[in-house]
């Protein structure tokens, strides 16, 4: 028997069902994963909502899990049944007790990393990975502003940014999430109402930044423009308070030649090669201890529309995990 959670409609999360479904045997290529965790991002949200469109209805969403391989498709190699195993990204189906998968997405779990760490930091390990040497190769010295320095992205942004010698300006929306954010390494923190802008120019002394890593969205775009110093780097990741959307380029050039991107994980992840190669990075960040991965709410994954709306209220601090 396979349960998964499923999803007829978009909608609120009282739209996430919990269902027996069928588990067909893995296809060429494919493997099939028993899950042991399963992460919780806000990406499911998007799913979930309509924002991002399912292939088709019904769906099972969710982006991350980790487990065991059970079998195998034709053709698969460098995976056999027992291997410990975490993935990041698509198809969606994450929210399952097993499924098939294609065995490109997949990485290879270090025996010191457990399954509960590993659905915890795939997705959100990844992209901290990307944004600190790909999208912005961060240098020691400089300094940077983490909106949302307490969730799951953030706090692993705050870290590794402190392993490399950066300074760290944090956002956050409550003194509780500030006491775990500075516990982590933020040098500066900022609640969520202050006049940003000027919170960041007191800390710079005027000079501002060069790079400002975004999850937030709507709610922080305009504010987030106003902290870079001239030519700096607009990093817009995510949108947990809306979509961006109508922005004249022309603010770019008024506000001091600024760059603006919206990277994805999914490009970041499209080559397997560089797969294996950010997997590793983050795999020895984690295991030197310089990050630390923060498993702070585990609930049980048939209870995905409770995750959902702790996630939303933004009631949840580090990684959140669904165990089927």
């Amino acid at each position: 028997m396979n349960h998964a959670i499923r999803l007829h409609e978009t909608g609120g999360p009282e739209k996430l069902v919990w269902e027996e479904v069928p588990l067909p045997a893995p296809k060429p290529g494919e493997v099939l994963i028993r899950h042991a965790a399963v992460g919780l991002n806000f990406i499911d949200v998007y799913f979930r909502t309509g924002l991002y469109k399912v292939p088709s209805m019904p769906a099972v969403i969710g982006m991350e899990a980790a487990g065991t391989v059970e079998a195998l498709g034709e053709g698969v190699e460098g995976f056999a049944p027992g291997d410990r195993v975490a993935y990041a990204m698509g198809p969606i189906g994450a929210y399952s007790e097993a499924r098939t998968i294609r065995a490109d997405v997949l990485v290879k779990l270090p025996d010191d990393i457990l399954f509960d760490t590993a659905a915890a930091m795939m997705l959100q390990g990844l992209t901290a990975q990307y944004l600190l040497r790909r999208t912005y190769k961060l240098q020691a010295g400089e300094t940077i502003l983490v909106h949302a320095a307490a969730g799951g992205v953030g706090l692993i942004l705050v870290q590794w940014a402190k392993a490399l010698g950066a300074t760290v300006i944090g956002t956050v929306g409550n003194e509780a999430k500030a006491e775990l954010a500075r516990a982590r390494g933020c040098d500066h923190v900022i609640l969520q109402g202050e006049d940003l802008p000027a919170r960041v120019s007191e800390i710079t002394r005027g000079a501002r930044l060069p790079v400002v890593y975004d999850s937030v969205g709507r709610d922080t775009f305009a504010a987030s423009l106003d902290c870079l110093a001239p030519f700096g780097l607009m990093v817009s990741y995510g949108n947990a308070s809306g979509p961006v959307t109508g922005v004249d380029v022309g603010i770019l050039a008024a506000k001091g030649s600024l760059f603006l991107t919206r990277p994805t994980l999914a490009t970041h992840t499209a080559k397997r090669a560089d797969l294996l190669a950010m997997a590793e990075d983050l795999f020895d960040v984690v295991r030197s201890g310089k990050v630390k991965i923060e498993v702070n709410q585990t609930f049980a994954l048939r209870d995905a529309g409770q995750a959902h709306i702790a996630l939303e209220a933004r009631k949840t601090m580090g990684s959140t995990i669904l165990r089927p």
